[in-house]
C-alpha cells in the first residue's frame, strides 16, 4: 500500500507539473516551495526518492500537502505567463471526455465538498468596455438593462403549449422567438434526435427532407417529457451558436459566481440565490461575472450547454445566449456585418432586439435587412441582406405596410417555421406539415413564366422588356396569346410585366396561360399554428382560470389557424368569375351541384395583424381560427 502511494504521489506531482502556458526550463528550475519545516522537507524527499520511511499517515497527510502545493504553484505560473485569463480549478482545455480537472479539484471532489465552477476565461475591460457598448449603447436605461437582466429561457408548465418558452420582460422576445424557431424544428421534424443529445450535422441537417418527403409533424405537445423538451433546447442553442460561428466554432458564455451542484432540483435555487444580489448597469459590471469558453467540437459544446442549462433558465439567460451569440460571430465581424455600426443593438426607447439582433441568430450575420444579397446604392455603397438560404424563416408586418421587403431566402426556409415580426414584438408561426411550401400546378407555372420574363429584363429590374425578348419569352414559356392581344400588348413600344401577367391570367390553361374556369385548380388549404410567449390571459384553452375559477390562467398562446389560399388571380377577376359560374350552376343544374359550387366559395376571413404578415407569404389568403384572435404584441 506504501508503494502505491508514492507511486500515485509521484504520478500527481507530475501531472501537477506539466503547465502547458508555462516554459519547460521554469518548471524544471522552479520546483514547488511549500513552506513547510526541515523534516516534512525531508520527509518528501524521502517519498519522491522512492524511500517509505514515514509511517502510513505520515505519508498520505504529506501527500494531500504537497498536491495542493504543486497545484499552487502551477496556478501562479500560470498566472504569471497569461495574465489576461482566470485559470480556475475547471480548465478550459476540452476534450471530448469533458473538462481536465486540476488534482486540486479532484481531491476536493474526493473529500465531499461542493466544486464552484468558475467555467472560462474573464473577458478584458476592453472586450466588455466593446461587448456592453454594442448591445446596449452609451446612455442605456435601467429599466432596459433590467428587462435584459430579468429574462430566463425556460419552457411553458402549461401542458398545451409546453413546447414553447415564455417570456415574462419586454425586449428579449427576439432572442426567445428565435430560440423558439430552432426548438420546433427539432421537437416537429426531429424528434429522433432529442431522444439523446448527441452529435449533428448543425450545418445542415436533414438534407433533402423537405423537398423528397413530405413530413408530418404531430401537435400532442402536452406529451412532451422535460428531458426532450431540453434536449431540444441544447441542441437548439447549439446549432444557432455554431451557425453564428460560421461553423467552425461556438463560444458559450456563463457566470462565474455559480454552483455545479450535482441534484438539478437543487441548481436552480443555488443559481438564483447566487443572482440575489447581481446587478448589470455597466461594463464593468459584466466583466466581473463573465466567462466564456471556446468550443470547435460539437460533441463538447453541447456537453457544456447541457451542464450550464440551469444558468440560462436563470433571469440572466436570455443576454448570455446573446452574448454568447455576439462572440461566437466575433465582435468585429458583427460591426462589419451591420450598415450603421454606431447604433446599439438593442434598440431605445424601449429595449427591443434589433432585426440585426434576430438576422444574426437565424442566418448567423448581424445584417440589418431582410432582402435577399445585397442592395448597390452606387458610388461604392451597398446594404447587406440575407446571402443564403435559412433553417428557419422571417415574416414581418412591416412588410404589408410597405416598410421592407422579405426576400425568397427568408420567406421559403428549409422547415415551415417562421419567426413573426410586429413593431414591438417577435413570435413564431409554424406549420407541422412540411408540404405547405410545395409549389402546385399553377405556382410551379408562374415561376417559369416569371424566369422566361426576368432573363429578357435589360432595366435592372424594372420589369419590363423590348419586343424582341418578348417574342423569346412566349417561345420559351410555351405562351399562345392571340394576334390582337400581342398587337395591345406591343403598340407602346416595349412589354410591362404587370399589363403581360394580366394576359396570361386571362389565357385559358390550353394556351399556355393560367385561367381555369373551376376555380380550384391551385387552390390550398393548410392549417398554421401561432405561439406568443408573452404571458396573458388565455380565455381559448380547456384550463381556463386559475383555481377558484377567480381569474384567466396567465400562459403563453397557442392558435390553430385554417388557411384557404385560392389560385393567384386577381381578386376582381376571381370573384367575378366565382359569382358567374355560382350563377349558371344555379340556372342549368340541380341542387346538389349548386351546393358543390357553395362549398368552393372562399370562407369567410377572420382578420387580424397576423393575417397580414401570412398574406405577405400566400397573397390572398384566408385566415379562420377559434375564439380569441392572435396575437403578434
Amino acid at each position: 500500500m506504501a508503494d502505491q502511494d508514492e507511486d500515485d504521489l509521484r504520478m500527481a506531482l507530475r501531472l501537477s507539473m506539466q503547465n502547458p502556458s508555462t516554459p519547460e526550463p521554469m518548471l524544471q528550475n522552479s520546483p514547488p516551495e511549500p513552506k513547510r519545516s526541515k523534516p516534512r522537507d525531508a520527509a518528501a524527499s524521502a517519498v519522491a526518492g522512492g524511500e517509505a520511511s514515514v509511517s502510513p499517515d505520515d505519508s498520505r497527510r504529506l501527500q494531500r500537502e504537497l498536491m495542493a502545493a504543486a497545484a499552487e504553484k502551477r496556478m501562479q505560473a500560470a498566472k504569471i505567463a497569461s495574465p489576461s485569463k482566470s485559470v480556475t480549478s475547471s480548465a478550459t482545455a476540452v476534450t471530448g471526455s469533458g473538462p481536465v480537472k486540476t488534482a486540486d479539484s479532484a481531491m476536493k471532489e474526493k473529500d465531499g465538498s461542493l466544486k464552484v465552477c468558475k467555467l472560462g476565461r474573464e473577458l478584458s475591460i476592453e472586450e466588455a468596455d466593446q461587448l456592453f457598448t454594442m448591445v446596449f449603447g452609451t446612455g442605456v436605461s435601467k429599466g432596459i438593462l433590467a428587462q435584459w437582466s430579468n429574462q430566463g429561457i425556460r419552457f411553458s408548465s402549461d401542458p398545451e403549449t409546453s413546447m414553447g418558452l415564455v417570456q415574462h420582460e419586454g425586449g428579449p422576445c427576439g432572442v426567445l422567438a428565435t430560440i423558439q424557431a430552432f426548438v420546433l424544428k427539432y421537437i416537429l421534424f426531429f424528434p429522433h434526435e432529442v431522444g439523446k443529445v448527441g452529435p449533428s450535422k448543425h450545418q445542415n441537417p436533414g438534407s433533402g427532407r423537405l423537398s423528397k418527403t413530405r413530413y408530418v409533424a404531430s401537435n400532442n405537445f402536452s406529451m412532451l417529457t422535460e428531458d426532450g423538451r431540453a434536449r431540444a433546447l441544447v441542441k437548439s442553442m447549439s446549432e444557432i451558436l455554431f451557425l453564428c460561428g460560421s461553423g467552425d466554432r461556438a463560444v458559450i458564455a456563463t457566470l462565474n459566481n455559480t454552483d455545479n451542484g450535482k441534484e438539478s432540483s437543487s441548481k436552480d435555487e443555488i443559481i438564483a440565490k447566487a443572482l440575489e444580489s447581481l446587478s448589470i448597469e455597466s461594463a464593468s459590471d459584466l466583466q466581473k461575472v463573465l466567462r466564456v469558453d471556446t468550443f470547435t467540437n460539437e460533441a463538447s459544446a453541447l456537453q457544456r450547454l447541457q451542464d450550464t442549462i440551469p444558468v440560462f433558465r436563470s433571469r440572466m439567460g436570455a443576454l448570455l445566449f446573446l452574448i454568447s451569440a455576439l462572440l461566437s460571430r466575433g465582435l468585429d465581424n458583427v460591426q462589419s456585418d451591420r450598415d450603421d455600426p454606431s447604433l446599439p443593438l438593442v434598440t431605445a426607447p424601449f429595449g427591443h432586439a434589433s432585426q440585426e439582433i434576430v438576422n444574426l441568430l437565424l442566418c448567423g450575420q448581424a445584417v440589418a435587412n431582410v432582402f435577399d444579397g445585397r442592395m448597390d446604392l452606387g458610388g461604392g455603397m451597398f446594404l447587406k441582406g440575407i446571402s443564403s438560404g435559412v433553417e428557419v424563416g422571417f415574416l414581418t408586418l412591416l412588410e404589408s405596410l410597405n416598410f421592407c421587403k422579405v426576400g425568397h431566402h427568408l420567406k421559403t426556409p428549409k422547415w415551415p417555421i417562421w419567426v413573426i415580426g410586429s413593431e414591438s414584438h417577435y413570435t413564431v408561426l409554424f406549420a407541422l406539415d412540411t408540404s405547405v411550401q410545395d409549389e402546385n400546378e399553377l405556382e410551379q407555372r408562374e415561376s417559369q413564366i416569371r424566369k422566361a420574363f426576368d432573363s429578357q429584363d435589360q432595366s435592372g429590374g424594372g420589369g419590363f422588356i423590348s419586343l424582341e425578348g418578348f417574342q423569346q419569352v412566349l417561345r420559351d414559356a410555351s405562351i399562345q396569346l392571340p394576334t390582337e392581344k400581342v398587337d395591345h400588348l406591343c403598340n407602346t413600344g416595349f412589354i410591362v410585366w404587370s399589363e403581360f401577367w394580366q394576359a396570361v391570367l386571362n389565357l385559358d390553361k390550353s394556351l399556355g396561360g393560367l385561367k381555369d374556369s373551376s376555380g380550384l385548380m391551385g387552390k390550398k388549404v393548410f392549417d398554421l399554428y401561432h405561439f406568443n410567449g408573452i404571458a396573458k390571459s388565455d380565455l381559448n384553452g380547456s384550463n381556463n382560470t386559475a383555481a377558484g375559477g377567480e381569474a384567466p390562467v396567465q400562459r403563453p398562446r397557442l392558435t390553430k389557424l385554417k388557411v384557404s389560399v385560392p389560385p393567384r388571380w386577381t381578386p376582381e377577376e376571381f370573384m367575378t368569375d366565382v359569382a358567374v359560374s355560382s350563377a349558371s350552376a344555379s340556372a342549368s343544374s340541380g341542387s346538389s351541384e349548386s351546393k358543390d359550387m357553395e362549398v368552393n366559395k372562399p370562407e369567410p376571413c377572420q382578420h387580424a395583424p397576423l393575417v397580414d404578415c401570412v398574406r405577405t407569404r400566400w397573397a390572398r389568403a384566408s385566415c379562420n381560427w377559434a375564439g380569441d384572435p392572435p396575437s403578434i404584441v
